[in-house]
């Protein structure tokens, strides 16, 4: 199946599958998503993921820094990754990301915008460049110069995301009676996970995944250890105070 002008077989999928895409000549919200990495332009581009941080952390009523890069962090590359890899198996082919905008104000589905549906080769090498080589990295390099987090735990949130994305297209997969999905999840995920900079972020089986490293969840006020993460209780934290 060809990738249709609307994306139509990611609307059973939900809203954080889904991606907005506009007639030609048609206006995006937001901004070009590869022009906000890497700039300090003030009041430009480097507003636009200062601002979404800002706005996450906000939300989350926590005012560490690390913390709030690093949970807006994830939430991107959950975005990024769902409506790729769900392309991929799905359709057969990648999507290409370079047109998509993005408005750091909105919440999906309206975050992110494509200006223009094109197709590119269906095979996790051009996924791997689509969302790794040419998002997450850019945006990990730039949240380490603006927020000092540190590598292993941005690749430990963009494999973490990556594996959410696929938990829930397998879900989907088995309530509808597609093996066939099922199948090029898994063949795409260990061929995915077989490539640094995702290689050795965790340890996985299938979509069963303990990383490695710790997103500071556990740090939001009424927050605690994610389902993935490497410590099993809170650090600081008693056995009674974490099982009660």
């Amino acid at each position: 199946m060809a990738l249709d002008p609307d994306l139509t077989a990611l609307r059973p999928l939900g809203g954080f599958f889904a991606l907005r895409t506009l007639p030609d000549g048609a206006r995006a919200p937001g901004q070009l998503l590869t022009e906000v990495y890497g700039t300090t332009a003030p009041g430009v581009q480097h507003d636009a993921l200062d601002a979404r941080v800002t706005l996450v952390g906000d939300r989350l009523r926590v005012t560490e820094p690390r913390v709030r890069a690093s949970i807006a962090q994830q939430g991107l590359a959950a975005r990024l990754w769902s409506p790729a890899l769900a392309c991929a198996v799905l359709y057969g082919e990648v999507l290409d990301l370079g047109p998509l905008h993005w408005d750091p104000a909105a919440s999906a589905p309206d975050d992110l915008w494509l200006t223009a549906v094109r197709p590119l080769p269906g095979d996790a090498d051009t996924l791997a460049d689509t969302v790794l080589r040419a998002h997450l990295a850019p945006l990990a390099d730039t949240l380490r110069d603006r927020y000092g987090i540190a590598a292993g735990l941005l690749w430990g949130n963009a494999a973490s995301a990556l594996v959410g994305a696929a938990r829930q297209l397998v879900q989907w997969a088995r309530a509808n009676d597609r093996t066939d999905v099922a199948e090029r999840t898994a063949a795409l995920m260990d061929a995915l996970f077989a490539r640094s900079p995702l290689h050795g972020t965790g340890v996985r089986a299938g979509t069963a995944f303990r990383r490695r490293s710790c997103c500071l969840y556990y740090r939001v006020p009424g927050g605690g250890v994610c389902g993935d993460c490497c410590f099993t209780r809170a650090p600081g934290s008693s056995p009674r105070a974490a099982s009660g």
